[in-house]
């Protein structure tokens, strides 16, 4: 798509400096020319960056800063792009990834009857909650309805559908191992995940890092649906879903709230897993995803632990601090996280102060990595990714508060 940053964000550039606002230009220019595509009927499709395929999840978080976004150009683009991922959703609610024509690429073929379509076939709760996601800020924001057409409604039906019978996860229905000695990017017990029993959440085989949940009850995720669930932004929806949402927040409440704050993983038979993973949807960015105020008091107490070296994926080094993941290697943090944490902390001093951190972290390239080491930046995983790219620019507009 032709189009400026100027046109996009027309107050940007006088509301920054020339070298922050070319950083700013830079990425928003690069969603556009290197990541979008179009599938053959002419919607948009956007890549993940370096990998040729649009996960759903991340396609929502890359394009998120445009939100902010008074141009009728974008707003037609999200529109269509929402479209897309209910379209790509309704190929295999059990896929994470896509391929922009049905030409059977894929990371790994790990199902026989695997669609062409399908990328990878990772069955993350999260990326059901980004498709919701944007269509209820485009409703809410533009006051739009042109996305909320039928096939809309039968991809949140089949969410609904689905949903219901990841409460009760049937092992043997669902069963993902690879052999490629990555103990993560398989479910544990040769492809059965551990077992679950009924909390009223639903099961989650993978996390939003594409790595193997630890135990099935992914808290975040269920926060995140329930949430949205919630906001339905067509009624007659909404009706349907609220059963739902209550047996999901009773099975938070009951199996995931341990001594005023939240796990990561539960399995509904006493194993909880206290942690948090640099990734979004994360129990840090609870409330950048509207689930509660950045001052509620299970929040902030999560926070603390999430922000300690009592979670074994904080790292603190010489040049600087912050969360990492199972992902990548050990001792990295991820840009994303760090923009996270500042977009949800209380004092507004954080945001400048992470904005100056990004910038000062990309081993003089220019561009957002996946993540880099605590001790030496020049040390990353990544040399573009779009997603990490996207979110420096929203903490950027969201210190701006444009």
């Amino acid at each position: 798509m032709n189009i400026s940053t100027k046109e996009i964000f027309p107050e940007l550039e006088s509301s920054l400096d020339p070298k922050r606002y070319a950083r700013v230009d830079r990425y928003i220019q690069a969603l556009f020319q290197k990541t979008l595509t179009q599938m053959d009927d002419g919607s948009p499709f956007i890549t993940t960056g370096d990998i040729p395929a649009m996960w759903l999840r991340d396609s929502t978080w890359q394009i998120k800063p445009l939100l902010r976004s008074k141009h009728p150009k974008i707003l037609d683009f999200l529109i269509q792009l929402s479209k897309t991922q209910v379209k790509l959703f309704l190929i295999d609610p059990y896929a994470n990834a896509f391929n922009s024509t049905p030409n059977g690429n894929c990371w790994h073929r790990d199902f026989e009857d695997q669609s062409p379509w399908v990328f990878e076939r990772k069955y993350e709760l999260d990326s059901w909650c980004a498709v919701l996601y944007l269509a209820r800020k485009l409703h809410e924001i533009f006051g739009t309805t042109e996305h909320l057409d039928q096939r809309y409604q039968d991809a949140v039906q089949l969410m609904l559908q689905l949903a219901k019978r990841e409460q009760r996860h049937d092992r043997e229905n669902y069963l993902f191992f690879r052999e490629n000695g990555i103990a993560h990017d398989s479910l544990s017990h040769e492809g059965l995940g551990e077992p679950t029993e009924y909390t009223g959440m639903v099961y989650s085989a993978f996390r939003p890092s594409d790595d193997a949940c630890k135990y099935g009850y992914l808290v975040p995720a269920n926060l995140f649906f329930a949430n949205e669930l919630k906001h339905l932004p067509i009624d007659s929806l909404k009706r349907d879903a609220l059963d739902l949402v209550t047996q999901i927040e009773s099975g938070i409440k009951n199996h995931a709230i341990i001594e005023g704050k939240y796990a990561y993983e539960v399995d509904g038979l006493g194993n909880q897993n206290f942690m948090d993973d640099a990734n979004i949807p994360s129990l840090i960015s609870l409330p950048f995803l509207e689930i509660c105020p950045s001052n509620d008091p299970k929040y902030l107490e999560t926070r603390k632990f999430i922000l300690s070296e009592r979670n074994p994926y904080f790292f603190e080094g010489k040049v600087t601090s912050g969360l990492g993941s199972q992902h990548t290697p050990n001792r990295h943090i991820w840009p994303i996280a760090i923009a996270i944490t500042a977009m949800t902390s209380t004092n507004q001093s954080d945001l400048i102060s992470a904005i100056e951190e990004l910038e000062g972290t990309d081993s003089g390239t220019g561009s957002m990595h996946e993540s880099f080491h605590v001790d030496d930046p020049s040390i990353y995983t990544r040399e573009w990714f779009s997603w990490s790219d996207m979110t420096y620019v929203d903490l950027v507009l969201t210190w701006l508060d444009l």
